[in-house]
Formats: structure tokens, sequence, C-alpha cells
């Protein structure tokens, strides 16, 4: 009984530590070839005054020509959850978290409304990598339109 107990145990803590280093060697991946930044994201918002906390996904965001690729944080998929073209992205606002949402952002996040595709999200991201975004949203080949509020 004990050494079943044992082995069970033994098998769980192996089986914890490759998922928690699978997990870690996905994160090095996807930061593997620069451009990226801490990026919380709230897809399909439907009211804009909702400050509850609710939908918000924290993750990492990759720049990748003229996309941004989005990758939830606490998932196991090689795949980003979200790609968003930067000739779609309309900037419609900008504020600070409010209420619940200063609970479930980083400390210094400030969140920026956009709609992408006629779909309306919210991306919350430091002031340095909301600097990086602007630019990158300015910097787009002549003829491209840009909309930033």
């Amino acid at each position: 009984m004990f050494l079943a107990l044992l082995v069970s145990g033994l098998v769980f803590v192996v089986l914890v530590g490759i998922g928690l280093f699978v997990f870690g060697l996905r994160r090095r991946l996807i930061q593997r070839s620069g451009g990226t930044f801490d990026c919380s994201l709230r897809w399909n918002v439907l009211d804009e005054s909702d400050v509850s906390g609710k939908g918000w996904v924290y993750g990492v965001a990759r720049y990748s020509g003229d996309r941004i690729m989005w990758f939830r944080v606490f998932s196991y998929s090689p795949r980003p959850r979200r790609v968003l073209e930067r000739s779609a992205i309309e900037v419609v606002a900008r504020r600070t978290p409010q209420g619940e949402e200063e609970l479930a952002l980083l400390s210094d996040a400030i969140v920026l409304g956009c709609v992408h595709r006629g779909t309306r999200l919210e991306l919350a991201m430091s002031e340095d990598a909301l600097t990086g975004f602007l630019a990158w949203l300015e910097a787009a080949p002549p003829g491209q339109r840009v909309n930033v509020a």
C-alpha cells in the first residue's frame, strides 16, 4: 500500500514537472523572435462602461510584420489565439482601469479601446508597450489607413 502511494506520488510530481517545463518552453519560444510585450485582451466588448473585470485574459503579444499575434499565457497551444492586422485596427478610446478591472489587470496597465474588423475589443498594456504599439500603428506603409484616436 505504501509503495503504491509512493509510486503514484512520484508519477504525479514528474507529470507536473513536465507540464511546467513545457509551459515555460512555450513562453520562451514565443518570445524568442523578439518584439513581444505583456498584453491583456478583452474580446467582443458589448458594453463600454463594463468595468467589472470580467472577460480579461492575460497574454503576450508579438509583432509580426503588419500583424500582432496574441497568445494566451496560460495555454499550451503553440498558435496565437488572436491575430490583429494593422490595417484593420482602429483605436477609439484610451483610459485607465476602473473598478474591479484594477484587480484583473497588471498594476501599471492602460486600457486601449479598439475596433478590429467590426469587433470591439480592449487591450491593456504598460505605458511603454502602449507607446510602442501606437508607434507601430502609425508606421503603416504609405497608402494604408490608420485610425488612432
